[in-house]
Protein backbone atom coordinates (compact mmCIF):
# COMPACT_ATOMS: atom_id res chain seq x y z
CA UNK A 1 0.00 0.00 0.00
CA UNK A 2 1.61 3.24 -1.16
CA UNK A 3 1.47 6.57 0.63
CA UNK A 4 0.26 9.82 -0.94
CA UNK A 5 3.64 11.32 -0.05
CA UNK A 6 5.24 9.07 -2.70
CA UNK A 7 3.39 10.97 -5.42
CA UNK A 8 4.75 14.20 -6.85
CA UNK A 9 1.93 16.36 -5.50
CA UNK A 10 1.75 19.99 -4.48
CA UNK A 11 2.77 20.66 -0.92
CA UNK A 12 -0.61 22.28 -0.09
CA UNK A 13 -2.42 19.22 -1.42
CA UNK A 14 -0.31 16.83 0.64
CA UNK A 15 -1.00 18.95 3.70
CA UNK A 16 -4.73 18.84 3.02
CA UNK A 17 -4.63 15.04 2.70
CA UNK A 18 -2.61 14.82 5.90
CA UNK A 19 -5.16 16.90 7.80
CA UNK A 20 -7.85 14.47 6.65
CA UNK A 21 -5.73 11.58 7.96
CA UNK A 22 -5.32 10.26 4.43
CA UNK A 23 -1.87 8.71 4.60
CA UNK A 24 -2.03 5.60 2.44
CA UNK A 25 -3.94 5.15 -0.81
CA UNK A 26 -6.67 2.60 -1.38
CA UNK A 27 -6.33 0.26 -4.34
CA UNK A 28 -8.41 2.40 -6.66
CA UNK A 29 -6.45 5.53 -5.66
CA UNK A 30 -3.11 3.79 -6.09
CA UNK A 31 -4.00 2.67 -9.61
CA UNK A 32 -6.04 5.63 -10.86
CA UNK A 33 -4.19 8.70 -9.58
CA UNK A 34 -0.86 8.09 -11.40
CA UNK A 35 -2.73 7.50 -14.68
CA UNK A 36 -4.80 10.66 -14.23
CA UNK A 37 -1.67 12.67 -13.39
CA UNK A 38 -0.31 11.65 -16.80
CA UNK A 39 -3.27 13.42 -18.42
CA UNK A 40 -4.86 10.26 -19.82
CA UNK A 41 -8.60 9.64 -20.10
CA UNK A 42 -9.69 7.13 -17.53
CA UNK A 43 -12.62 4.75 -16.99
CA UNK A 44 -12.78 3.31 -13.47
CA UNK A 45 -15.08 0.48 -12.53
CA UNK A 46 -14.91 0.03 -8.79
CA UNK A 47 -17.31 -1.05 -6.10
CA UNK A 48 -19.02 1.49 -3.88
CA UNK A 49 -16.94 2.61 -0.91
CA UNK A 50 -13.53 2.05 -2.49
CA UNK A 51 -12.34 5.66 -2.40
CA UNK A 52 -13.19 6.83 -5.93
CA UNK A 53 -13.89 10.43 -4.88
CA UNK A 54 -10.34 11.08 -3.72
CA UNK A 55 -9.06 9.17 -6.74
CA UNK A 56 -10.32 11.85 -9.13
CA UNK A 57 -10.12 14.91 -6.87
CA UNK A 58 -6.42 14.59 -6.08
CA UNK A 59 -5.14 14.77 -9.68
CA UNK A 60 -7.58 17.55 -10.58
CA UNK A 61 -6.66 19.75 -7.60
CA UNK A 62 -2.99 19.05 -8.26
CA UNK A 63 -3.13 20.11 -11.92
CA UNK A 64 -5.59 23.03 -12.16
CA UNK A 65 -4.18 26.55 -12.26
CA UNK A 66 -5.35 28.89 -9.53
CA UNK A 67 -6.91 32.18 -10.51
CA UNK A 68 -8.17 30.92 -13.86
CA UNK A 69 -11.73 30.44 -15.08
CA UNK A 70 -13.43 27.10 -14.42
CA UNK A 71 -11.11 24.32 -15.56
CA UNK A 72 -12.75 21.23 -14.05
CA UNK A 73 -16.35 20.10 -13.92
CA UNK A 74 -17.56 17.15 -11.86
CA UNK A 75 -21.06 15.87 -12.62
CA UNK A 76 -22.87 13.72 -10.07
CA UNK A 77 -26.45 12.39 -10.00
CA UNK A 78 -27.75 13.69 -6.65
CA UNK A 79 -27.63 16.79 -4.50
CA UNK A 80 -26.37 14.82 -1.52
CA UNK A 81 -23.45 13.44 -3.52
CA UNK A 82 -22.65 16.90 -4.92
CA UNK A 83 -22.43 18.32 -1.41
CA UNK A 84 -20.35 15.36 -0.25
CA UNK A 85 -17.84 15.62 -3.11
CA UNK A 86 -17.51 19.37 -2.63
CA UNK A 87 -16.91 18.89 1.08
CA UNK A 88 -14.04 16.50 0.37
CA UNK A 89 -12.65 18.84 -2.29
CA UNK A 90 -12.61 21.82 0.06
CA UNK A 91 -10.80 19.84 2.74
CA UNK A 92 -8.21 18.55 0.29
CA UNK A 93 -7.70 22.02 -1.18
CA UNK A 94 -6.53 23.13 2.25
CA UNK A 95 -4.58 26.35 2.09
CA UNK A 96 -4.17 26.32 -1.67
CA UNK A 97 -5.79 29.00 -3.75
CA UNK A 98 -7.91 26.45 -5.60
CA UNK A 99 -11.62 27.03 -5.11
CA UNK A 100 -14.52 24.67 -5.73
CA UNK A 101 -18.22 25.54 -5.95
CA UNK A 102 -21.17 23.18 -5.68
CA UNK A 103 -24.34 23.73 -7.74
CA UNK A 104 -27.59 21.75 -7.52
CA UNK A 105 -31.32 22.19 -7.61
CA UNK A 106 -33.43 22.95 -4.59
CA UNK A 107 -31.23 25.92 -3.73
CA UNK A 108 -31.23 29.48 -5.06
CA UNK A 109 -29.80 29.59 -8.55
CA UNK A 110 -29.08 33.30 -8.07
CA UNK A 111 -26.90 32.53 -5.06
CA UNK A 112 -25.05 29.89 -7.05
CA UNK A 113 -24.58 32.31 -9.95
CA UNK A 114 -23.12 34.79 -7.47
CA UNK A 115 -20.72 32.13 -6.19
CA UNK A 116 -19.61 31.33 -9.73
CA UNK A 117 -19.07 35.01 -10.51
CA UNK A 118 -16.44 35.12 -7.75
CA UNK A 119 -14.45 32.54 -9.67
CA UNK A 120 -14.04 28.81 -9.18
CA UNK A 121 -11.50 26.49 -10.74
CA UNK A 122 -13.68 23.45 -9.99
CA UNK A 123 -17.47 23.18 -10.34
CA UNK A 124 -19.31 20.19 -8.86
CA UNK A 125 -23.00 19.74 -9.59
CA UNK A 126 -26.02 17.87 -10.86
CA UNK A 127 -26.86 17.72 -14.59
CA UNK A 128 -30.04 19.80 -14.66
CA UNK A 129 -28.63 22.71 -12.68
CA UNK A 130 -25.41 22.70 -14.70
CA UNK A 131 -27.41 22.95 -17.93
CA UNK A 132 -29.47 25.83 -16.54
CA UNK A 133 -26.33 27.71 -15.53
CA UNK A 134 -24.90 27.11 -19.00
CA UNK A 135 -28.13 28.40 -20.57
CA UNK A 136 -27.92 31.56 -18.47
CA UNK A 137 -24.28 32.14 -19.31
CA UNK A 138 -23.27 31.89 -15.64
CA UNK A 139 -21.10 28.87 -16.37
CA UNK A 140 -18.79 28.38 -19.32
CA UNK A 141 -16.98 25.26 -20.44
CA UNK A 142 -14.63 26.72 -23.03
CA UNK A 143 -11.60 26.38 -20.72
CA UNK A 144 -12.52 23.01 -19.25
CA UNK A 145 -9.48 20.76 -18.95
CA UNK A 146 -10.97 18.07 -16.71
CA UNK A 147 -14.39 16.46 -17.08
CA UNK A 148 -15.55 13.94 -14.47
CA UNK A 149 -18.66 11.74 -14.52
CA UNK A 150 -19.11 10.20 -11.09
CA UNK A 151 -21.64 7.40 -10.42
CA UNK A 152 -22.28 7.21 -14.15
CA UNK A 153 -24.51 4.15 -13.92
CA UNK A 154 -26.89 5.89 -11.52
CA UNK A 155 -27.14 8.89 -13.85
CA UNK A 156 -28.15 6.47 -16.59
CA UNK A 157 -30.84 4.91 -14.39
CA UNK A 158 -32.17 8.33 -13.45
CA UNK A 159 -32.63 9.42 -17.05
CA UNK A 160 -29.77 11.94 -17.20
CA UNK A 161 -27.98 10.31 -20.13
CA UNK A 162 -29.10 12.89 -22.73
CA UNK A 163 -28.16 15.77 -20.44
CA UNK A 164 -24.73 14.25 -19.93
CA UNK A 165 -24.16 13.94 -23.66
CA UNK A 166 -25.26 17.54 -24.19
CA UNK A 167 -22.88 18.85 -21.54
CA UNK A 168 -19.99 16.76 -22.84
CA UNK A 169 -20.56 18.04 -26.36
CA UNK A 170 -20.15 21.61 -25.08
CA UNK A 171 -16.73 21.01 -23.52
CA UNK A 172 -13.45 21.23 -25.47
CA UNK A 173 -12.46 18.03 -27.25
CA UNK A 174 -8.94 18.09 -25.87
CA UNK A 175 -10.18 17.82 -22.27
CA UNK A 176 -9.21 14.98 -19.97
CA UNK A 177 -12.24 12.83 -19.11
CA UNK A 178 -12.61 10.57 -16.09
CA UNK A 179 -15.63 8.28 -15.82
CA UNK A 180 -16.32 6.36 -12.63
CA UNK A 181 -19.01 3.76 -12.06
CA UNK A 182 -19.74 0.79 -9.81
CA UNK A 183 -21.27 -1.08 -12.76
CA UNK A 184 -20.70 -0.66 -16.48
CA UNK A 185 -23.94 -1.08 -18.48
CA UNK A 186 -23.81 -0.78 -22.26
CA UNK A 187 -24.89 2.90 -22.56
CA UNK A 188 -22.08 3.92 -20.21
CA UNK A 189 -19.59 1.92 -22.25
CA UNK A 190 -20.89 3.71 -25.35
CA UNK A 191 -20.18 7.09 -23.74
CA UNK A 192 -16.59 6.05 -23.13
CA UNK A 193 -16.25 5.03 -26.78
CA UNK A 194 -17.93 8.08 -28.28
CA UNK A 195 -16.83 10.89 -25.96
CA UNK A 196 -13.42 9.80 -24.70
CA UNK A 197 -10.03 9.44 -26.38
CA UNK A 198 -9.07 6.27 -28.21
CA UNK A 199 -6.22 5.54 -25.77
CA UNK A 200 -8.47 5.70 -22.69
CA UNK A 201 -7.14 3.63 -19.80
CA UNK A 202 -9.71 1.27 -18.29
CA UNK A 203 -9.31 0.08 -14.72
CA UNK A 204 -11.38 -2.58 -13.00
CA UNK A 205 -10.67 -2.68 -9.29
CA UNK A 206 -11.36 -6.13 -7.88
CA UNK A 207 -12.68 -9.08 -9.81
CA UNK A 208 -15.03 -8.32 -12.68
CA UNK A 209 -17.87 -10.22 -11.06
CA UNK A 210 -17.18 -8.91 -7.55
CA UNK A 211 -19.56 -5.97 -7.14
CA UNK A 212 -19.70 -5.92 -3.34
CA UNK A 213 -16.93 -5.94 -0.78
CA UNK A 214 -16.07 -9.28 0.80
CA UNK A 215 -16.36 -7.91 4.36
CA UNK A 216 -20.17 -7.73 4.14
CA UNK A 217 -22.19 -10.69 5.42
CA UNK A 218 -25.54 -11.19 3.68
CA UNK A 219 -28.63 -12.60 5.35
CA UNK A 220 -32.35 -12.89 4.60
CA UNK A 221 -35.67 -13.63 6.21
CA UNK A 222 -38.89 -14.62 4.44
CA UNK A 223 -41.67 -12.32 5.58
CA UNK A 224 -44.58 -10.23 4.38
CA UNK A 225 -47.17 -7.93 5.91
CA UNK A 226 -47.08 -7.55 9.70
CA UNK A 227 -44.35 -10.18 9.96
CA UNK A 228 -41.82 -7.79 8.37
CA UNK A 229 -42.20 -5.40 11.29
CA UNK A 230 -41.79 -8.25 13.77
CA UNK A 231 -38.68 -9.41 11.90
CA UNK A 232 -37.24 -5.90 11.99
CA UNK A 233 -37.54 -5.72 15.79
CA UNK A 234 -36.15 -9.25 16.12
CA UNK A 235 -33.16 -8.34 13.97
CA UNK A 236 -32.47 -5.21 16.02
CA UNK A 237 -32.71 -7.20 19.24
CA UNK A 238 -30.37 -9.93 17.99
CA UNK A 239 -27.66 -7.89 16.28
CA UNK A 240 -27.97 -4.51 18.02
CA UNK A 241 -26.77 -2.46 15.02
CA UNK A 242 -24.69 0.59 15.92
CA UNK A 243 -25.45 2.55 12.75
CA UNK A 244 -28.09 1.28 10.36
CA UNK A 245 -29.81 2.39 7.16
CA UNK A 246 -33.22 0.81 6.50
CA UNK A 247 -34.29 0.94 2.86
CA UNK A 248 -37.88 0.91 1.63
CA UNK A 249 -39.31 1.07 -1.89
CA UNK A 250 -41.70 3.97 -1.38
CA UNK A 251 -41.83 7.22 0.49
CA UNK A 252 -45.01 6.19 2.32
CA UNK A 253 -43.45 2.95 3.45
CA UNK A 254 -40.39 4.77 4.75
CA UNK A 255 -42.69 6.98 6.82
CA UNK A 256 -44.49 3.89 8.08
CA UNK A 257 -41.27 2.20 9.21
CA UNK A 258 -40.03 5.45 10.76
CA UNK A 259 -43.23 5.84 12.79
CA UNK A 260 -43.04 2.19 13.80
CA UNK A 261 -39.48 2.45 15.13
CA UNK A 262 -40.23 5.67 16.99
CA UNK A 263 -43.33 4.00 18.44
CA UNK A 264 -41.05 1.23 19.71
CA UNK A 265 -38.62 3.71 21.28
CA UNK A 266 -35.84 3.49 18.68
CA UNK A 267 -34.08 6.70 17.69
CA UNK A 268 -34.86 6.94 13.97
CA UNK A 269 -34.43 9.57 11.26
CA UNK A 270 -36.47 9.81 8.05
CA UNK A 271 -35.13 10.92 4.66
CA UNK A 272 -36.71 10.65 1.21
CA UNK A 273 -37.13 12.66 -1.98
CA UNK A 274 -40.46 14.14 -0.88
CA UNK A 275 -38.74 16.19 1.82
CA UNK A 276 -37.23 19.59 1.18
CA UNK A 277 -33.49 19.89 0.74
CA UNK A 278 -33.20 21.62 4.13
CA UNK A 279 -35.08 18.79 5.85
CA UNK A 280 -32.93 16.17 4.11
CA UNK A 281 -29.75 17.98 5.13
CA UNK A 282 -30.90 18.15 8.76
CA UNK A 283 -31.84 14.46 8.68
CA UNK A 284 -28.43 13.50 7.32
CA UNK A 285 -26.67 15.61 9.95
CA UNK A 286 -28.75 14.03 12.73
CA UNK A 287 -27.95 10.53 11.48
CA UNK A 288 -24.24 11.26 11.24
CA UNK A 289 -24.07 12.88 14.65
CA UNK A 290 -26.23 10.76 16.96
CA UNK A 291 -29.09 8.67 15.53
CA UNK A 292 -28.80 4.91 15.10
CA UNK A 293 -31.34 4.41 12.33
CA UNK A 294 -31.93 6.19 9.04
CA UNK A 295 -35.04 5.13 7.11
CA UNK A 296 -34.84 6.06 3.47
CA UNK A 297 -35.78 5.22 -0.07
CA UNK A 298 -33.04 4.61 -2.64
CA UNK A 299 -32.19 8.27 -2.27
CA UNK A 300 -29.64 7.15 0.34
CA UNK A 301 -28.13 4.36 -1.75
CA UNK A 302 -25.58 6.76 -3.25
CA UNK A 303 -23.62 9.72 -2.01
CA UNK A 304 -23.67 9.05 1.73
CA UNK A 305 -20.07 8.83 2.84
CA UNK A 306 -20.59 7.70 6.43
CA UNK A 307 -17.72 5.35 7.29
CA UNK A 308 -19.24 3.79 10.43
CA UNK A 309 -22.45 2.27 9.04
CA UNK A 310 -22.58 -1.28 10.37
CA UNK A 311 -25.89 -2.59 9.03
CA UNK A 312 -28.04 -2.26 5.92
CA UNK A 313 -31.62 -3.51 6.19
CA UNK A 314 -33.65 -3.95 3.03
CA UNK A 315 -37.13 -3.75 4.51
CA UNK A 316 -38.32 -3.98 0.91
CA UNK A 317 -36.13 -6.14 -1.29
CA UNK A 318 -34.97 -4.15 -4.33
CA UNK A 319 -36.28 -5.49 -7.62
CA UNK A 320 -32.98 -4.75 -9.38
CA UNK A 321 -29.82 -6.59 -8.26
CA UNK A 322 -27.68 -3.55 -9.03
CA UNK A 323 -29.76 -1.49 -6.61
CA UNK A 324 -28.99 -4.14 -4.00
CA UNK A 325 -25.29 -3.64 -4.71
CA UNK A 326 -25.52 0.11 -4.22
CA UNK A 327 -27.61 -0.18 -1.06
CA UNK A 328 -25.33 -2.63 0.75
CA UNK A 329 -22.31 -0.60 -0.38
CA UNK A 330 -23.21 1.98 2.26
CA UNK A 331 -21.85 -0.50 4.82
CA UNK A 332 -18.31 -1.88 5.24
CA UNK A 333 -16.71 1.31 3.97
CA UNK A 334 -12.95 1.41 3.54
CA UNK A 335 -12.33 -2.19 4.59
CA UNK A 336 -14.61 -2.35 7.63
CA UNK A 337 -17.04 -5.19 8.34
CA UNK A 338 -20.76 -4.86 7.72
CA UNK A 339 -24.06 -6.74 7.60
CA UNK A 340 -26.76 -6.71 4.96
CA UNK A 341 -30.21 -8.04 5.90
CA UNK A 342 -33.00 -8.38 3.35
CA UNK A 343 -36.63 -9.30 3.83
CA UNK A 344 -37.96 -11.24 0.86
CA UNK A 345 -41.59 -12.15 0.42
CA UNK A 346 -42.12 -15.90 -0.12
CA UNK A 347 -42.86 -15.20 -3.80
CA UNK A 348 -39.50 -13.41 -4.26
CA UNK A 349 -37.23 -16.44 -4.12
CA UNK A 350 -36.43 -15.97 -7.81
CA UNK A 351 -35.39 -12.37 -7.14
CA UNK A 352 -33.12 -13.55 -4.35
CA UNK A 353 -31.41 -15.99 -6.72
CA UNK A 354 -30.93 -13.22 -9.29
CA UNK A 355 -29.31 -10.97 -6.69
CA UNK A 356 -27.00 -13.76 -5.55
CA UNK A 357 -25.97 -14.51 -9.11
CA UNK A 358 -25.44 -10.95 -10.37
CA UNK A 359 -23.92 -9.55 -7.17
CA UNK A 360 -21.94 -12.77 -6.66
CA UNK A 361 -22.89 -13.11 -3.00
CA UNK A 362 -24.29 -15.85 -0.78
CA UNK A 363 -27.40 -14.71 1.07
CA UNK A 364 -27.98 -17.05 3.99
CA UNK A 365 -31.16 -17.46 6.07
CA UNK A 366 -31.17 -15.79 9.48
CA UNK A 367 -32.86 -17.30 12.51
CA UNK A 368 -34.96 -14.60 14.12
CA UNK A 369 -37.32 -15.06 17.05
CA UNK A 370 -40.43 -13.13 16.04
CA UNK A 371 -42.78 -14.90 18.47
CA UNK A 372 -42.66 -12.18 21.13
CA UNK A 373 -43.79 -9.58 18.59
CA UNK A 374 -46.94 -11.33 17.47
CA UNK A 375 -49.27 -8.62 18.77
CA UNK A 376 -47.28 -5.54 17.76
CA UNK A 377 -49.15 -2.48 16.60
CA UNK A 378 -48.28 -1.29 13.13
CA UNK A 379 -49.09 2.31 12.20
CA UNK A 380 -50.64 2.81 8.79
CA UNK A 381 -51.85 5.52 6.43
CA UNK A 382 -54.84 5.60 4.14
CA UNK A 383 -52.65 3.97 1.49
CA UNK A 384 -51.85 0.96 3.67
CA UNK A 385 -54.09 -1.79 4.92
CA UNK A 386 -54.22 -2.77 8.58
CA UNK A 387 -51.18 -5.06 8.26
CA UNK A 388 -48.98 -2.35 6.81
CA UNK A 389 -49.08 -3.83 3.30
CA UNK A 390 -49.43 -1.46 0.39
CA UNK A 391 -53.03 -1.38 -0.70
CA UNK A 392 -53.20 -3.07 -4.10
CA UNK A 393 -56.28 -1.04 -4.93
CA UNK A 394 -55.00 2.27 -3.67
CA UNK A 395 -51.68 2.65 -5.44
CA UNK A 396 -48.86 1.95 -3.04
CA UNK A 397 -46.96 5.16 -2.87
CA UNK A 398 -44.29 6.64 -5.04
CA UNK A 399 -41.11 4.70 -5.51
CA UNK A 400 -38.11 6.88 -4.95
CA UNK A 401 -34.95 5.72 -6.72
CA UNK A 402 -32.82 8.64 -5.73
CA UNK A 403 -32.83 12.25 -6.78
CA UNK A 404 -35.18 12.40 -9.73
CA UNK A 405 -35.73 15.98 -8.68
CA UNK A 406 -32.76 17.92 -9.90
CA UNK A 407 -34.65 21.23 -9.51
CA UNK A 408 -32.57 22.58 -12.32
CA UNK A 409 -35.30 23.45 -14.79
CA UNK A 410 -36.15 20.08 -16.32
CA UNK A 411 -39.13 17.90 -15.68
CA UNK A 412 -38.55 14.25 -16.41
CA UNK A 413 -41.23 11.65 -16.91
CA UNK A 414 -39.50 8.40 -16.03
CA UNK A 415 -40.14 5.08 -14.34
CA UNK A 416 -38.67 6.68 -11.24
CA UNK A 417 -41.79 8.80 -11.02
CA UNK A 418 -45.12 8.31 -9.31
CA UNK A 419 -46.44 4.95 -8.38
CA UNK A 420 -50.05 5.31 -7.34
CA UNK A 421 -50.87 8.37 -9.37
CA UNK A 422 -47.81 10.58 -9.07
CA UNK A 423 -45.94 11.85 -12.09
CA UNK A 424 -42.27 11.90 -12.92
CA UNK A 425 -39.70 13.78 -10.94
CA UNK A 426 -39.79 17.48 -11.70
CA UNK A 427 -37.33 20.31 -11.58
CA UNK A 428 -38.66 23.66 -10.51
CA UNK A 429 -36.93 26.08 -12.81
CA UNK A 430 -37.68 27.12 -16.35
CA UNK A 431 -40.46 24.56 -16.69
CA UNK A 432 -39.15 22.82 -19.81
CA UNK A 433 -40.43 19.33 -20.43
CA UNK A 434 -38.22 16.42 -21.41
CA UNK A 435 -39.38 12.92 -22.25
CA UNK A 436 -37.07 9.93 -21.98
CA UNK A 437 -38.64 6.94 -23.76
CA UNK A 438 -35.95 4.57 -22.49
CA UNK A 439 -37.31 5.00 -19.00
CA UNK A 440 -40.66 3.53 -19.97
CA UNK A 441 -39.27 0.12 -20.71
CA UNK A 442 -41.06 -1.33 -17.68
CA UNK A 443 -44.77 -1.91 -17.99
CA UNK A 444 -45.32 -1.34 -14.27
CA UNK A 445 -44.27 2.21 -13.56
CA UNK A 446 -42.71 2.37 -10.11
Amino acid sequence: MKAFSELNLRHELLEGLKQMNFQNMTEVQEKAIPVALQGKDLVVRSKTGSGKTVAFLVPIINMVDSGQRTQAIVIVPTRELAVQVNSVAQKIEGRSRIRSVVVYGGASINAQMSELSRGAEIVIGTPGRILDLLDRGALRLDRIRFFVLDEADLMLDMGFIDDIKQIMSMAPRDRQTILLSATMPRPISEISRNYMKHDTVKLTIGEEEDLTVSTISHGYFLASGRMKFAALLAYIEKFNPKKCIIFTSTQRESELVHNFLMQNKHDAILMHGGLSQAMRSRALYAFKSHSRFLISTNLASRGLDIPDITDIVNFDAPDDPHIYVHRVGRSARMGKDGRAFTMFRPDQRGLMKDIQMIANVDIVPLELDTSKYGDIKVPFTERHNRYGDRDRHGGGGRRDFGNRRDFGGRRRDSYHGGGGGGGGGRDYGSGRLEFHPRNHRRSNRQ
